[in-house]
C-alpha cells in the first residue's frame, strides 16, 4: 500500500497587501516565514530567522538583486540570501529554508517546505 502525503498551504495575505521590494513576516504553523514581492511581481517565501543571529528579522531585510538573483540582506549582519534557493551568498555553507508559495485568486498561499 502506498500512502501519499498531501502538502497543505496557508493563506497568509492578499497579493496587493505585499509591498514591492519589502518583506512581511507571517506564521505558517509554528514557523516564522518571510514573504517578499519583487519588482518583477514574483513572490518568494523563506525562513524569517537569520541563522547568524538567531533573530526573526529577515522579513525586515533589504531586498535587491545580485546579478539577476533576487536577494535579501539581513538587517543584523548584512549576509545576503538568495530568495529562490535560500543559499547564503556570503557563506555557502549556510542556508535558510525555502517555502513553496503561490498566488491564487489574488491571495498569497505559503506551503510547508
Amino acid at each position: 500500500m502506498t500512502m501519499l502525503l498531501e502538502r497543505t498551504s496557508v493563506d497568509v495575505c492578499g497579493y496587493d497587501e505585499l509591498p514591492v521590494e519589502r518583506g512581511v513576516r507571517v506564521l505558517v504553523g509554528d514557523a516564522h516565514v518571510a514573504v517578499f514581492r519583487t519588482y518583477d511581481g514574483s513572490v518568494h517565501a523563506i525562513d524569517a530567522v537569520d541563522p547568524f543571529s538567531g533573530a526573526s528579522v529577515l522579513a525586515h531585510g533589504i531586498v535587491g538583486t545580485r546579478d539577476t538573483e533576487p536577494v535579501v540582506a539581513s538587517p543584523m549582519y548584512k549576509q545576503r540570501f538568495d530568495l529562490r534557493t535560500g543559499s547564503c551568498l556570503d557563506d555557502p555553507s549556510v542556508s535558510v529554508c525555502v517555502y513553496p508559495v503561490e498566488v491564487c485568486d489574488g491571495r498569497v498561499r505559503v506551503g510547508s517546505p
